[in-house]
């Protein structure tokens, strides 16, 4: 396990990873606060109703409880992530009447195909192992009609970034071309594929036809 995958699985850092460690280093990377992640979230997988929504590598689940009250009637969010520590803090600070959680490994989703409305990952698949696997298993599980949000690493190129770059590899962390997830999208037969670059990150969306 590499250095960035032993952190996340760190009781400590989960007792502060969405209060302070999450929000610096995002907001470093890309300029933008969590509010308004969050936010724009909610809008990009278009919830306002009885979706069923999987919320993959979920942490503490600040995110799964934001998007989960963005949902009523039969609605409900999971949120899945394969670190015990994070899912020991969201179950005692993020439960809710319309959240779950459950540790599972992204790679192989213990989901039917088409079973959920909305499926997402915000800033973890360049931690993932295979991170290429883990997205074709959250299409996989997308049903028809419904849409896929990441944020993700994205390489670029300004003073320095070589250097972050090597400090991303020797950490453990991926860094993903421009190209990388919107053509991986549109091979899957993927439509409505939207990317935003925001300094180091890149915020994706797309839609499976119906």
């Amino acid at each position: 396990m590499n250095l960035a995958r032993r952190t996340m699985n760190a009781p400590a850092l989960a007792a502060i990873y969405e209060k302070a460690w999450r929000p610096a280093l995002f907001y470093l990377a890309s300029g933008r606060s969590t509010t308004a992640d969050r936010r724009d979230a909610v809008t990009t997988l278009r919830l306002d109703g009885s979706q069923k929504v999987l919320d993959i590598a979920c942490g503490p689940g600040n995110f799964t409880r934001y998007l989960s009250n963005a949902l009523d009637g039969d609605g409900y969010a999971i949120g899945l992530d394969y670190s015990a520590p994070m899912l020991a803090r969201a179950v005692a600070d993020n439960a809710g009447p319309r959240v779950g959680y459950l540790r599972g490994d992204a790679r192989t989703l213990p989901f039917a195909e088409g079973t959920f409305d909305a499926v997402c990952c915000f800033g973890a698949l360049y931690l993932i192992p295979d991170p290429i696997a883990a997205t074709r298993e959250m299409i996989r599980v997308l049903a028809p009609g419904g849409r896929i949000a990441i944020t993700t690493s994205h390489r670029w190129d300004p003073p320095f970034s070589r250097a972050s770059q090597i400090v991303a590899g020797w950490a453990g962390l991926r860094v993903f071309d421009t190209d990388t997830f919107p053509e991986l999208f549109a091979e899957h037969g993927l439509t409505d594929i939207d990317q935003q670059i925001h300094r180091s990150l890149q915020y994706l969306s797309a839609a499976r036809p119906t």
